[in-house]
């Protein structure tokens, strides 16, 4: 009960400005690679993931139902033309790598079948946790003052405005908080944090053991962070350079990133660094005019743009979330008429929208797989809402 009084406390004084998307700076152009195909199949549709040339299936494998009990059916998905495998070492404490793993098995000819990615988990928690290690050791006075900054900015971004805001899985506010409350001490304390050697050693670490988990020698993409909550956490200057070592090592092609809370500012701000190649964000029929400024600036930096919990905006996996509120389905059953279930309405529609490049998708079991992936290449008229 606490916990949601403070949540509620923090939502008043945050959720009542409007969305506040800084214009970015003009980014040095990236060059594009070739385009790159992989499992070409004629039943599958796909897209060019921006300047990193990777020619995607339309749908991808998301990594939340993947655990080292339950991959066998992705099977079905490669043979429908599936091409991306999405995984991170938060999934299931490291299993989801694992099962990914054995779903390789090893094996050259599948690897080379399908694009790989992971995600540094815990980069954001860790700046975090470094921060409110400074916070602790204040008086009451500051940490008023810190407290009272952090909803100010939160306030200013717009980030937890109903609509752009949406819960995804839980203690996610939570998260957003935390991250409003180190931006809110950056100018008196960020030489205590931001230069720490702990994110290079993070990165580092997590990275060698999922390749590890995995058994590659390399992945594809790295999303880091895996849930960048603010556009402050992308600009870390850890980030970048342990980045380009990984890759002068031959252990990674792209860098991304991740974003539920905020995606419009976390995209923009990955576009304007122009370092970043790909994002995957939060869009789907509630949020998706918030986003489609970003989205738009980052096409024409030639950024690949994913989307996920598309169908999330219309119904839930997660337990401890409140049911889907009825006017969301609504809503999507005016924009997509007929007989189809609400979650694939919301592939559709995100579908439709140019600048998305690949959906990923939880392909739970079998019928997951023929229903989402069956979706693939499909347009539809759009009604008004």
């Amino acid at each position: 009960m606490a916990a949601d009084s403070n949540r509620r406390g923090f939502l008043k004084q945050a959720g009542g400005a409007g969305l506040v998307l800084s214009a970015p700076a003009t980014a040095a152009a990236q060059p594009a690679a070739p385009d790159e195909w992989r499992n070409k199949q004629s039943g599958m549709a796909y897209r060019r993931l921006g300047r990193t040339g990777l020619m995607v299936s339309e749908f991808g494998s998301g990594g939340d139902p993947i655990r080292s009990k339950n991959y066998d059916h992705l099977s079905l998905a490669v043979e429908m033309g599936l091409n991306y495998l999405d995984m991170a070492p938060a999934y299931g404490g490291g299993d989801c790598e694992i099962a990914y793993g054995k779903f390789l098995g090893g094996s050259s000819s599948r690897r080379a079948k399908v694009f790989l990615t992971t995600k540094v988990s815990g980069y954001g928690q860790l700046r975090d946790a470094l921060y409110k290690d400074v916070y602790d050791g204040l008086g009451p006075a500051k940490q008023e003052r810190i407290m009272a900054e952090a909803a100010r900015l939160m306030a200013e971004s717009g980030s937890a405005k109903p609509g752009y805001y949406l819960d995804y899985f839980p203690n996610q506010f939570g998260r957003l908080e935390d991250s409003y409350r180190s931006n809110a001490m950056m100018a008196d304390y960020s030489h205590k944090v931001e230069e720490s050697p702990k994110f290079q050693e993070h990165i580092i670490k997590q990275y060698e053991e999922s390749l590890k988990r995995v058994g590659v020698d390399a992945f594809d993409n790295l999303m880091c962070p895996h849930g960048a909550c603010t556009p402050e956490e992308l600009a870390h200057p850890a980030l970048r350079s342990t980045f380009e070592k990984l890759k002068k090592d031959g252990k990674v092609r792209f860098l991304g990133v991740t974003a539920h809370n905020n995606p419009g500012a976390v995209l923009r701000k990955a576009a304007e660094l122009g370092y970043f190649d790909l994002a995957m964000v939060a869009y789907n029929v509630v949020n998706g005019g918030y986003l489609e400024e970003a989205i738009r600036i980052a096409k024409s930096k030639d950024m690949g743009v994913i989307a996920m919990k598309s169908a999330m905006a219309v119904a839930t996996h997660h337990k401890p979330l409140q049911p889907t509120p009825q006017w969301r389905i609504d809503k999507i059953n005016r924009i997509v008429p007929g007989e189809m279930k609400a979650p694939l309405k919301a592939y559709l529609w995100s579908l439709q929208n140019p600048g998305i490049n690949m959906i990923v998708s939880n392909l739970w079991d079998p019928t997951f797989i023929k229903e989402n992936l069956g979706l693939a290449g499909k347009t539809v008229e759009l009604k008004s809402a």
